[in-house]
């Protein structure tokens, strides 16, 4: 049976990467943090078909004794405090997470199966305040949050696992990736969610920061297809997944009002306090490996996902 475990299921990859692998008939089991509050509404669709197991990737023991339970085949390492800004409220956090949470989950996976096929999460948020653009694999790193530093050590220790030890351990080295299954506290579903409730009368004014930081932003959908032929390769390698071209978040935005008709300088407003300690300028991909020995490259342009997303809320809004 083909069996793969992902952690961070719950979140915005982790429903799609689900759901892919369902369609391709994988048995799918995902770890889940337990919390006074259900927060599975990107899943819910899916609760009669996978397999959730309770734990925290804090825990090593915990980690040990589900890879003995489901003996996956492939296990996705997708958990992580992923919002940047919350990372300098939660340093210490956000390292116990989303870095030493994924040498928990190698060192688990060495001891139990070393044939299992191991992916890492990493993010371009790891060039920070690179100054080659675009950024490709051999770009260097230079981390400009608690989130990006956490995301460079996992992503070294997934190199020295399949160097030290022989495994099979790579990482996607994914650029930003959107979708309507996005947190509200990223700036692109703000954007979105406030322009459905401008539109609705719900709201009168958006607030955001910088509005020059450019990002390259692909579909959410696309990228969790580039994960899963990362780990069906015969030799294990890293990859840049993007789309290639950057938009600031001010481009963003202008094309989110202009979907439902409407001027973005009407609305908006700089708030100060949006603005990140350290910001990154500029974020573009080189994706041309991936293209070369995936035959992977994006599919949905920055102007369809933007109108999946604002259409997605505008119903939301309208439903609730």
């Amino acid at each position: 049976m083909k069996r793969a475990l992902i952690t961070g299921i719950t979140g915005q990859d982790g429903g799609y990467l689900a759901e892919e692998l369902l369609a391709d008939g994988w048995e799918v089991h995902g770890l889940l943090r337990r919390l006074s509050a259900p927060n599975d509404w990107r899943i819910r669709h899916l609760r009669d078909r996978i397999h959730l197991h309770d734990g925290d990737m804090l825990d090593p023991g915990c980690l040990v004794r589900l890879l003995e339970r489901v003996r996956p085949t492939e296990v996705y390492n997708l958990a992580a405090q992923s919002f940047v800004a919350a990372s300098w409220d939660q340093p210490l956090l956000t390292c116990q997470v989303t870095g030493l949470g994924a040498v928990r989950l190698l060192e688990a996976i060495r001891q139990v199966d070393k044939d299992i096929r191991y992916y890492q999460a990493s993010s371009s948020e790891m060039f920070g305040k690179s100054e080659l653009i675009p950024q490709d694999e051999q770009t260097p790193f230079h981390p400009r949050s608690p989130y990006a530093a956490a995301k460079v050590y996992a992503h070294h220790m997934t190199v020295n696992y399949r160097e030290s030890f022989g495994m099979y351990a790579v990482s996607g080295i994914l650029f930003n990736h959107e979708s309507p299954r996005r947190g509200e506290e990223f700036v692109t579903r703000k954007i979105t969610q406030c322009v459905a409730e401008i539109v609705e009368g719900r709201r009168e004014k958006i607030e955001l920061g910088n509005m020059s930081a450019r990002r390259d932003w692909g579909y959410a959908g696309d990228y969790v297809k580039a994960m899963i032929s990362m780990l069906r390769q015969e030799d294990p390698a890293d990859f840049v997944v993007a789309t290639g071209v950057s938009y600031s978040v001010e481009d963003f935005c202008r094309m989110a009002f202009e979907h439902v008709g409407l001027d973005f300088r009407d609305y908006l407003e700089i708030n100060p306090a949006f603005m990140r300690p350290a910001d990154v300028p500029d974020l573009r991909g080189d994706a041309s490996l991936a293209r070369e020995r995936l035959g992977w490259q994006a599919e949905v342009d920055l102007a369809e996902l933007i109108a999946m997303m604002v259409d997605a809320d505008l119903e939301r809004v309208r439903d609730a």
